[in-house]
């Protein structure tokens, strides 16, 4: 019983440590930096450069599909090189397995090919 009760004291111990130390070091950077607010510093930054329009602009659907498919097609290509780097230990069973997995890609990259996606031109 000792043993469960010293690991909920460890987890606790790093818990408020995980919520103090980030409180602790931003309150003390927040005393020690300089604080001398002007209205050029106040502005937003846009490279050196006066901000012109309006920040809130709308984005076409199309870009956030994209980014999407980009981020989904990165993640799963990552799959890829632990799988062969232990090809030769995992043999015949585990290429069946990655090709089912390509293929699942493709499907869904057809399909979005299809859906028009990936292209920015359309509307």
């Amino acid at each position: 019983m000792e043993k469960y009760i010293n690991s909920y004291v460890i987890v606790t111990v790093f818990l408020v440590l995980g919520i103090a130390f980030p409180i602790f070091v931003l309150s003390l950077g927040r005393l020690l930096r300089p604080h001398k607010p002007s209205p050029g510093k106040e502005t937003t930054y846009e490279s050196g450069n006066d901000p012109v329009g309006d920040s809130q602009i709308r984005f076409n659907v199309r870009y956030y599909l994209y980014a999407l498919m980009f981020v989904v097609f990165d993640v799963e290509t990552v799959f890829l090189y632990p799988w062969a780097v232990a090809y030769r230990q995992l043999g015949l069973f585990a290429l069946v397995e990655m090709v089912i997995f390509i293929g699942l890609l493709l499907v869904g990259l057809i399909y979005a090919w299809k859906k028009k996606v990936l292209q920015w031109n359309s509307i």
